[in-house]
């Protein structure tokens, strides 16, 4: 019981993938640690590259995910946090000005320009995800983290607006509320899966994120504390397992195994001799021979690694067209080389962060989420990292413009003054 006393609040969260749907619970205790309760995961349905397509089926995998991380916590949760990879996910950053004549800058200016920027949100049909004060810039000098008491004659700010498509955010939404849960709200997996794998000073410095998911790669730029760039690709583990099942004419779930247990990005020059099987003993005799393999139902690992590297080929083709399209071109002068984290769970494939490297001539490394207390160690891979993210991010709850009006004009504990320090302390830690 005084366990339970220590806690000051619970948060769920849900990451609604097309390979897995996968739930938490997570508590953060009255000292600020975050304490994972429970968390649990299933094969995903009625998700197609990211898209509910089937409601019922997302509806249940939904619900079948928290309850197990519900039954793993002990306690249920009313709300989620809800994680979206497909929707036509979109990043910009949208500065806004306004003049002051050179005096000093108050808590007034600083309300003034948060609401104007609020105000000049247009997001042409399309539903705004997040809408955040990244930084502020005096006079066309960027980096100023709080204006407050400095001289300009214009005071701006920099808003980072995330953007989906309005119908299929509908639609995940409304699959987790018919699993009987309030959605807290919608956040985009490469905000929620930073805030787990990326440094502050990576994210200062300039790094870009790929996440590897089934269906869907989304590749993040960020730079200067914010996430500046986005593309996704529609494209990803997946597809590698459907080529392996193509190649061998074999089962996909047979596929998914042989690209787990045997499969690697990386060639070495002993695989053509190695045979791997393609099935189980207890598989044996209920399927024909993969093609290309022998009478026993073997094939060599050089051919699994052939189909693995040429779908690899494209994907990370298509990811080198996209951080070149949003101005990520590896070191700067002066500086350490920029590097390029790989997550998702396509990220645990062996030997990709080498491959990688050598594809895109920058360093590479695997994102894992951070170490949260209680989080078991099947859930601390990167296919888990945005999940992770997700409580890590409702846990900080942002400031976000488009609510900066009503809590201006309450007359409660959070005054102006309070909701901007809240504000200017959530950038310096994180931007």
């Amino acid at each position: 019981m005084s366990g339970n006393q220590r806690i000051a609040r619970v948060f769920g969260a849900v990451n609604v993938g097309s390979f897995s749907v996968s739930a938490m619970i997570a508590a953060l205790t009255e000292d600020g640690e975050m304490q994972v309760l429970g968390s649990g995961h299933r094969a995903s349905q009625g998700i197609k590259r990211g898209y509910v397509v089937d409601m019922a089926g997302a509806t249940y995998a939904v619900r079948d995910a928290l309850e197990r991380a519900e039954k793993l916590a002990g306690t249920s949760v009313d709300s989620v946090w809800i994680g979206c990879s497909g929707a036509g996910l979109a990043s910009e950053i949208r500065p806004v000005e306004i003049g002051i004549g050179g005096r000093r800058v108050e808590e007034e200016d600083i309300e003034a320009l948060l609401v104007a920027a609020r105000e000049s949100l247009e997001p042409d049909g399309r539903s705004v995800l997040h809408a955040q004060p990244a930084c502020y810039f005096l006079d066309g000098a960027h980096g100023v983290s709080n204006p407050k008491g400095l001289h300009a004659d214009r005071l701006g700010v920099d808003v980072h607006v995330m953007l989906a498509d309005g119908a299929p955010v509908r639609n995940v939404t409304e699959a987790v509320q018919n699993a009987h849960l309030d959605v807290e709200g919608v956040v985009a997996s490469p905000l929620a899966t930073g805030y787990a794998c990326l440094t502050a000073e990576e994210r200062d410095l300039g790094v870009a994120m790929v996440e590897l998911g089934g269906e869907v790669t989304n590749v993040s730029v960020y730079a200067g504390g914010m996430l500046v760039g986005l593309t996704a690709i529609p494209r990803g583990s997946n597809d590698i397992t459907d080529a392996i099942a193509s190649a061998f004419s074999i089962r996909r779930f047979q596929a998914e195994r042989l690209k787990c247990v045997s499969g690697s990005a990386i060639a070495s020059p002993t695989d053509h001799r190695e045979m791997i099987p393609v099935a189980t003993p207890a598989e044996d005799g209920a399927r024909p021979v993969a093609r290309g393999g022998d009478a026993s139902g073997q094939v060599p690992r050089s051919d699994l690694i052939g189909v693995i590297t040429g779908e690899l080929d494209m994907l990370m083709s298509d990811v080198g067209k996209a951080l070149d399209s949003m101005g990520f071109t590896g070191s700067a002068p002066g500086s350490s080389a920029r590097q390029v984290v790989i997550t998702g769970g396509g990220a645990e494939l062996s030997g990709l962060a080498d491959y990688a490297q050598g594809v895109l001539g920058v360093p590479v490394r695997i994102g894992k989420p951070v170490a949260l207390k209680g989080l078991p160690e099947a859930h601390s891979s990167p296919g888990f990292a945005t999940l992770a993210g997700l409580v890590l991010y409702a846990a900080e709850d942002p400031v976000d413009i488009r609510a900066i009006g009503s809590r201006f004009t309450t007359t409660g504990s959070y005054g102006p003054l309070t909701t901007l320090m809240r504000a200017w302390s959530a950038m310096r830690e994180y931007f």
